[in-house]
């Protein structure tokens, strides 16, 4: 029995080998001019996980016949990075390069980040850091200014198919394995190579035939990409807000079902659709707001699996309404005008009059408390009584 993991045995050894990264790998691609050009730099790899982003340090380093260090973010701490600055000092009196290669750095808060700063920028260590959340908010800002963001794609099913059938051979299984549960362990995967493989291997060690039962028995449940707290959390709720606002119902439906699968708050939804309402639909359907409101105190009393329900109400209700960001953006021009003339006094005439000294002296003069009464004056300050805040598009 080989104790070596087949996710490992069957990693890349060579950038021709990498599957699935033809935007940053081939003719005129970054990484092949980075290699081609024998040129280190500091690098951020930034993509999900099982797509290769710890292969290419490692693959980057060889060329470069550097000495490759690599650290988790998650097991070490200031000490670790101190031992290997040292090291790297070593290697300098040698004149050999040293490539920190740091998984998952966005784990590293600004303090050990801060700790490898200056040996970047002296060129002490080359940095190669590897992250599933956005760099722009999880790493520091001069690190970011030295370093080049590589974009690392999520893998496609059929890189993901190309990867187990090269395992597959490797391994001489290929009478074992159908190609349907190849196409449901690619399916199932969600664009991880890592776990992919790691479920080909536990299939393997399950039973001598392989077929799709084996394959879900294997893998348990889809492995969904999606954090809570991270990118993809953000992305997909900004790709459900977007359907919405195109009117694209069937969309917006879907990416409420892949909230919802992956283990959303359904009241975080609720909320964001409330939000909705009144920013999107707004004037146009002074209904919405109070059914998107309705739709969140309905998914408090009731909550999942039948809270989905009423979320799918309110989300094809919002799709289907007509839409105006009148009242957006005159909330946002008011703003705007408040803050500038913030020191502009009161007109006297709109003033509170509680004393009769203030009433002599005009505060509230010809105000009367009649429904609908008006003055014929500008309500305005002086000095934005000109301005036009609310511009609407649509008849009301």
């Amino acid at each position: 029995m080989n104790r070596v993991p087949l996710a490992e045995r069957m990693r890349p050894k060579k950038l021709s080998e990498v599957i699935g990264q033809e935007a940053i790998i081939g003719k005129g691609k970054i990484l092949t001019e980075i290699m081609r050009k024998k040129e280190p730099v500091n690098l951020i790899f930034w993509g999900p996980p099982g797509t290769g982003k710890t292969t290419l340090g490692r693959i980057l380093a060889q060329e470069f016949k550097a000495d490759f260090i690599e650290i988790s973010a998650v097991a070490s701490g200031k000490k670790d990075v101190e031992e290997v600055i040292e090291r790297a000092k070593v290697n300098w009196n040698l004149k050999t390069r040293t490539i920190l290669f740091v998984d998952e750095i966005h784990r590293f808060n600004k303090a050990q980040q801060d700790a490898f700063l200056p040996h970047v920028e002296s060129g002490l260590i080359n940095l190669i850091g590897a992250t599933t959340e956005n760099p722009s908010f999880e790493i520091i800002a001069p690190l970011l200014s030295r370093s080049r963001i590589i974009i690392v794609a999520p893998l496609t099913k059929k890189a993901i198919l190309a990867v187990l059938r090269r395992a597959v051979k490797a391994e001489h299984v290929e009478k074992r394995i159908s190609q349907k549960a190849l196409d449901v362990l690619a399916e199932l995967s969600g664009g991880d190579a890592r776990s992919a493989l790691g479920g080909l291997e536990l299939a393997l060690s399950l039973a001598k035939e392989i077929d799709e039962k084996i394959i879900e028995e294997a893998m348990g449940r889809k492995v969904w990409r999606y954090d809570k707290n991270g990118s993809y959390h953000y992305d997909t709720i900004s790709a459900f807000i977007k359907s919405l606002r195109g009117s694209d119902t069937d969309a917006a439906l879907y990416y409420l079902a892949r909230m919802i699968q992956a283990g959303e708050d359904p009241k975080f939804i609720a909320r964001r659709m409330i939000i909705f309402a009144s920013e999107d639909v707004g004037l146009a359907g002074n209904g919405a707001l109070g059914l998107a409101t309705a739709g969140f105190r309905a998914v408090e009393c009731v909550g999942m699996p039948e809270a989905g329900l009423i979320l799918a109400h309110v989300c094809i209700a919002l799709a289907k309404a007509k839409k105006s960001r009148d009242s957006t953006d005159a909330w946002d021009r008011a703003q705007e005008v408040a803050y500038k003339s913030m020191g502009e006094p009161v007109p006297i005439w709109l003033r509170n009059a509680p004393t009769k000294l203030m009433k002599d002296l005009g505060f509230g003069k010809g105000q009367k408390w009649e429904a609908g009464f008006h003055l014929d004056k500008n309500y305005l300050p002086k000095a934005v009584e000109n301005e036009k805040i609310f511009v609407p598009k649509i008849k009301i």
